[in-house]
């Protein structure tokens, strides 16, 4: 582990190092397995182990530790910062592309809808109900949430083309006759949350919707990370 401005813990570093690894393999890891990938001997390992589970923050499933709960209740207290500065940009990209644009949060293995805000302008659209779920790995926005992670060989072959592209795109994949865009908010390596938007038809009504999508996606990125551009792609 190396630091990139002044000194850092190692115990803590390597203590984030094995949730890190543990979010990138949903089935959990050995200690044997996080002592190879942290090259770290296993008694060290163990020891973080212990102090992350009496935390919460990781958990057993036989031999193998996986993320806990503990984690999930770190997330929720984010997410009235999230609605809060993600709102405008839903609003402006809205407007944008005058479709219903959403926010998007994993959950586990499910996309939960945060956040939606309606075009203001447009007598025909889709309307989308806060708090809905469905599987990660179907619609627009679970699928980028899975693009803005890790690689890993299992991905299906929507969320490699995501990857690739920057964004996900789904046709009826929630609702018949409806198409969805969607871009992952990169805070982080690990992606959590998306933005995107919803729109009658099977095709987008205008080419330049992905562009809107992935620059509202990296605006909230920016926000969330404190950092602010003058020359921001949108403006609030």
């Amino acid at each position: 582990m190396s630091a990139t401005n002044g000194e850092t813990s190692q115990t803590l570093d390597r203590g984030l190092a094995v949730l890190w690894l543990l979010a990138a393999h949903s089935d959990g890891l050995t200690a044997g397995e996080l002592a190879e990938r942290l090259s770290t001997a296993r008694a060290v390992v163990y020891r973080l182990l212990r102090t992350l589970e009496s935390h919460r923050l990781i958990g057993r499933a036989g031999t193998r530790y996986v993320l806990g709960f503990g984690i999930a209740e770190l997330a929720s207290h984010l997410r009235p910062r999230l609605q809060a500065t993600v709102l405008p940009i839903l609003r402006q990209l809205s407007e944008q592309t005058n479709s219903t644009a959403l926010l998007s949060v994993a959950d586990g293995d499910q996309a939960l809808v945060l956040l939606t805000e309606e075009p203001p302008q447009s007598t025909f659209h889709l309307a989308l109900r806060q708090g809905a779920r469905h599987p990660l790995d179907v619609g627009a926005d679970g699928l980028a949430i899975l693009a803005g992670r890790p690689a890993a060989d299992a991905d299906p072959q929507d969320v490699k083309a995501a990857r690739r592209a920057g964004y996900a795109l789904s046709v009826g994949a929630l609702q018949t006759g409806a198409i969805g865009v969607a871009a992952p908010i990169a805070a982080s390596d690990w992606a959590t949350a998306s933005i995107g938007v919803v729109q009658l038809g099977v095709a987008l009504a205008d080419p330049a919707v992905p562009e809107l999508v992935m620059a509202a996606a990296a605006e909230a990125a920016r926000r969330l990370s404190g950092e602010h551009s003058t020359e921001s792609a949108v403006q609030a």
